[in-house]
């Protein structure tokens, strides 16, 4: 799992912004934090509550936010347009993501047997993991102005 001060680890999945279309990690950073919100399954109630204070009360403006679940794309593409995310959706459903960051958690239902634990990094423009958080938890959100000081940290 990275720590604070490791390199983040590179990754590929889908990427639903719009249309669905490859992603790799590294094409993003450089420019700006980015923040990976690791998220267990779309339509969850305690996963809507995250992606839509992430949506409302989280300030985008110095980052690149991604919001990284194993869900299949075209479920990630219904759940942003249905939720109105301005943000891109990840789908891992290899879970090549949730294997290299170390968020993997079992799971029993509806078919599923591994989700991404709930989790959020923080990515400066170098690479560089500058913070981490991990719900002890499903039900448990990250704390928002945490993760607001972690990303104005990150892009200074």
């Amino acid at each position: 799992m990275p720590h604070v001060g490791d390199n983040a680890p590179d990754f590929t999945g889908s990427l639903v912004d719009g249309d669905i279309a490859p992603f790799r990690l590294s094409d993003h950073l450089g420019d700006e934090p980015v923040v990976l919100a690791f998220f267990p399954a779309a339509f969850s109630n305690t996963c809507t509550d995250e992606m839509e204070a992430l949506r409302d009360g989280f300030d985008r403006d110095d980052c690149t936010l991604f919001g990284v679940s194993t869900d299949l794309p075209h479920a990630l593409a219904a759940y942003r347009t249905q939720y109105g995310l301005p943000f891109a959706l990840v789908g891992d459903p290899d879970h090549g993501a949730i294997e290299a960051y170390d968020v993997i958690e079992d799971f029993e239902g509806y078919g599923v047997e591994t989700v991404a634990q709930r989790a959020v990094f923080v990515i400066d423009a170098d690479g560089t993991v500058t913070y981490r958080w991990l719900a002890d938890n499903a039900g448990q959100e990250p704390d928002y102005d945490e993760l607001d000081e972690a990303v104005a940290d990150a892009a200074a």
